[in-house]
């Protein structure tokens, strides 16, 4: 007997209401993404990056222009090689997809990373970014990137922060959502986690006393973020180590949070680097 090495069949979709295209489609919903425990991403890159950090595609739909490129045929390998569903989608199967009448020529459904507190590493040289009770998904997604630009070791979202994998935030992020660990608790359940942990629950607030860039950050380090129109709540504030400011030169009475976040991230990272 000749042994064949045959492609799994991939199937070809044209209609917005197949199924799995209507599948897809609902994990624009937080509720659907919670039930299924799953998340959509689009683009080549960005799904690329998925496979990199090592997450697995449960379901890959590919345009027929982009099935053959090097981009097109790595995903549907590592689609394949997972389990995974491949399917070819029209232009207007995947602008319904993604919302938009531009559609990249990938899209993808992964399983959300989550980890639980207990799963994290512990460490004096680590930095946290602790959200807490951000609305805005582009400003999660856009701190996750900074997260990993700056080397930073995860997120943890508290309690009414706007799901990390609503698809505003992945868009954001750029890929870093893959990259970066990724924790979702309560209050308490954060504080009794934190206090083995050691360092220092940092706070940001604008009527702090401490410059940010005059702040002692012994490590682990907790960057506690709250929205940036409604701040952190006053109980857990107050229950930080410290609080610091970033100095506002001109009229503005705010920065945004993710601005905010970064300016942080890379301060603690040049005390580390050292002189």
């Amino acid at each position: 007997m000749v042994a064949t090495n045959r492609l799994p069949t991939v199937k070809r979709v044209t209609s917005p209401a197949n199924p799995a295209v209507k599948a897809a489609r609902a994990l624009a919903y937080k509720k659907q993404r919670r039930a299924t425990g799953t998340f959509m991403a689009a683009g080549e890159r960005m799904l690329q990056e998925a496979v990199a950090c090592g997450h697995r595609l449960e379901t890959l739909f590919l345009h027929p222009e982009t099935r053959p490129t090097s981009a097109g045929r790595g995903l549907e390998k590592a689609c394949h090689a997972a389990g995974g569903e491949v399917m070819e989608a029209t232009h207007e199967v995947l602008a319904k997809l993604v919302g938009r009448e531009n559609p990249p020529g990938a899209v993808g459904v992964v399983p959300q990373p989550l980890r639980g507190l207990g799963e994290l590493p512990s460490d004096a040289g680590r930095t946290w970014l602790v959200l807490d009770g951000l609305r805005d998904p582009g400003n999660v997604g856009g701190i996750i990137r900074s997260a990993e630009a700056a080397g930073a070791s995860g997120i943890i979202a508290l309690g009414e922060t706007c799901d990390p994998f609503a698809p505003e935030s992945v868009r954001a992020s750029t890929g870093a959502i893959f990259a970066q660990r990724l924790a979702r608790c309560r209050w308490r359940e954060f504080t009794r986690w934190r206090q083995g942990q050691g360092g220092t629950l940092v706070a940001t607030a604008g009527g702090a006393a401490t410059d940010y860039r005059a702040a002692a950050y012994p490590g682990p380090v907790f960057l506690l973020l709250g929205d940036e129109h409604e701040g952190l709540p006053a109980h857990h504030a107050s229950a930080c180590d410290q609080a610091v400011h970033i100095p506002l030169r001109g009229r503005a009475e705010s920065l945004n949070v993710g601005v905010a976040a970064a300016l942080l991230l890379y301060e603690i990272d040049r005390r580390r680097a050292g002189p």
